[in-house]
């Protein structure tokens, strides 16, 4: 998915280089922000370490930030657990979705992908923000906020997810246009924010295993230190109370024998 996101980014790069001179609505941003959503991506269970907790805490930090700036934000939510936590704190929540695992698939994400496009085409969405916890390598990974929509300028940072290269490719970029660039920009903006927001899920999946996997490696370290304090205690106590009853055995013959 990574490498995906890259290619598509530099091929929306390219067309920028190219020359062309059309708009997308995905790229034009608003004079007036109004309405914002912020989509929230957590787990479905939890035994995962603070994953779920760092992600509701920046989602908490971010939506209080729109708040401030006179924007408040919907909020939609994946993952029961920040569902859950939501309605702890009695924050009405918009769309929610539970329908998440561990391998998201590109058709269920492409269907909520749709809906935010449709939304920010006809004016009802204005700014699209999603918090989910960004997969770097095994030992790093970060919770953030990352805004997918509007895109942003062809070709800019927001062509790709962040730390995917947008840069044109080197050399001159000759490019024919079958059947015209606006139906090609028609394809690829589009398909590139449904790429960018399944790489989200992506990463938000990858991350809550690797969460989970340290967090069961550390609760068995911790239970198998347990057990071996558990043990050397019952040892010790065994073994005094082997040692009393020998004493006892042992004053008992003396006071026969005397």
């Amino acid at each position: 998915a990574t490498d995906y996101t890259a290619r598509i980014a530099r091929l929306v790069a390219d067309l920028a280089a190219s020359g062309l001179e059309v708009s997308h609505p995905l790229l034009e941003g608003r004079a007036e922000v109004k309405n914002t959503v912020t989509l929230m991506l957590t787990a479905n269970r939890g035994l995962c370490g603070g994953y779920n907790g760092n992600v509701i805490r920046n989602t908490l930090r971010h939506r209080q930030e729109l708040t401030d700036q006179g924007t408040p934000p919907r909020l939609d939510v994946s993952g029961k657990r920040g569902i859950n936590g939501m309605k702890f704190r009695k924050i009405a929540i918009g769309d929610s979705y539970t329908e998440f695992e561990d391998q998201p698939s590109l058709e269920a994400v492409s269907r909520i992908a749709e809906k935010y496009l449709e939304d920010y085409i006809s004016g009802k969405l204005d700014r699209l923000d999603v918090v989910y916890t960004r997969f770097h390598s095994i030992a790093k990974q970060v919770a953030v906020v990352e805004t997918l929509l509007p895109l942003g300028s062809l070709g800019g940072d927001a062509a790709a997810s962040k730390g995917a290269a947008a840069k044109p490719s080197e050399g001159p970029s000759l490019y024919e246009f079958v059947p015209s660039p606006a139906s090609i920009l028609e394809e690829v903006v589009p398909m590139s924010f449904k790429v960018r927001l399944f790489k989200c899920f992506l990463d938000a999946a990858v991350s809550e295993q690797i969460a989970r996997m340290v967090a069961m490696k550390s609760a068995t370290e911790n239970a198998s230190e347990m057990i071996r304090n558990l043990s050397r205690t019952y040892n010790r106590a065994r073994q005094s109370q082997i040692t009393g009853e020998i004493m006892e055995v042992i004053g008992g013959v003396e006071a026969l024998q005397s």
